[in-house]
């Protein structure tokens, strides 16, 4: 099952939330700032304990990282980190399916069965909403055919948002 809210992922009751992280997985602006902030001190904690694949990056763009909520209502924080978006051309499409793949694939793994996402790479990262939401959707619905049993929440931060989600998510053009 997949809905779409307009809300604030931080006050979700789901088993995991997907924060839209950056690489160094520390904090940031947009939804990652308010998830750290929401999940207290001890998730900047948990994040730092996460192995650096190379210097400065404990998740490289497309891979997902999972941590305990501790302050939220959610059991996990899934950390993804979504591509920078330059002109399409970049791999990013490729790279922005991987974000979805790979946590749902990693809230499978930890007995999740329910996932709120936010709007991965759409803010600072600037991808544009309508192909986002467009990998988002069919990436979700890939996954979900696989596991019925999950359910997937968007959680657009906007009226704007959720309505091209709804609109991608029921086939209208």
């Amino acid at each position: 099952m997949t809905q779409v809210i307009k809300g604030d992922i931080t006050t979700l009751k789901v088993d995991a939330i997907v924060n839209a992280a950056n690489q160094v997985m520390l904090g940031g602006g947009g939804v990652d700032g308010a998830i750290h902030r929401a999940a207290g001190r001890e998730l900047f904690e948990a994040c730092l304990k996460v192995p650096e694949v190379r210097p400065g990056v404990r998740c490289p763009t497309g891979e997902a990282r999972i941590t305990p909520g501790f302050k939220l209502p959610a059991k996990y924080v899934i950390h993804t980190v979504g591509p920078v978006y330059r002109d399409g051309t970049k791999g990013e499409a490729e790279k922005l399916a991987n974000c979805y793949r790979n946590s749902l694939a990693l809230a499978c793994e930890n007995g999740c069965h329910t996932v709120a996402f936010p709007c991965i790479s759409t803010g600072v990262y600037g991808y544009p909403i309508e192909e986002a939401s467009e990998i988002a959707v069919k990436e979700t619905k890939a996954f979900l055919d696989a596991h019925p049993e999950m359910e997937v929440i968007f959680c657009c931060f906007s009226e704007k948002d959720k309505a091209v989600y709804e609109k991608i998510l029921n086939g209208k053009e």
